[in-house]
């Protein structure tokens, strides 16, 4: 009976020192982002508002603020402030952004694999990341801290993963009634 007691006091205590040990996970999307994602009930709008999200990061990266004031005052009332951080934590922040997406197309690819949406979704963020990626490239060899490294990876490996997939679309049918009208 002691041996128990003792047992489950030193379990107490060890978990206790584990929880203390590791830090608290950061928000990768702001208070607006996350009620913004909640609106967009459609997965191709969805997508936008995390392609949107993670392109706000990047312009934090890139220090970029201040070229786009004026997009920046205009959006500020619906997404509201740049979100802040050091550029480990923002280049993580849009790596968890393209997970969160990737994890919204498979859900609904998982309901309905014939639903339109998905590649329709699939090639804008596919395109996103393109760009993004094309940007942050550059940095990610000046990477020196270990977070900093391991958010480059995880970002390397969800853009990997996003753009395998929309190689592996079909080709994109034009309509050529709706091509004709434009």
């Amino acid at each position: 009976m002691i041996t128990r007691t003792l047992l489950a006091f030193a379990l107490v205590v060890c978990a206790g020192f584990i929880v203390q040990a590791a830090p608290p996970q950061r928000d990768h999307l702001t208070p607006q982002e996350v009620d913004l994602v909640k609106e967009a009930q459609i997965l191709d709008k969805r997508i936008e508002v995390f392609i949107k999200a993670a392109e706000r990061r990047l312009m934090v990266i890139n220090n970029s603020a201040a070229a786009n004031a004026k997009l920046l005052k205009k959006d500020s009332e619906r997404w509201g402030e740049l979100p802040t951080g050091s550029r480990a934590e923002l280049v993580g922040d849009i790596a968890r952004i393209f997970d969160e997406a990737i994890t919204n197309i498979d859900d609904v690819s998982g309901r309905d694999e014939r639903n339109p949406l998905i590649a329709k979704s699939l090639r804008k963020l596919a395109t996103a990341v393109n760009t993004i990626m094309g940007q942050l490239k550059p940095l990610s060899t000046e990477a020196r801290s270990d977070s900093e490294i391991a958010s480059f990876e995880m970002l390397n490996e969800d853009a990997q993963s996003i753009l395998e997939a929309a190689n592996k679309l079909p080709p994109e049918v034009v309509d050529k009634k709706a091509k004709k009208n434009n």
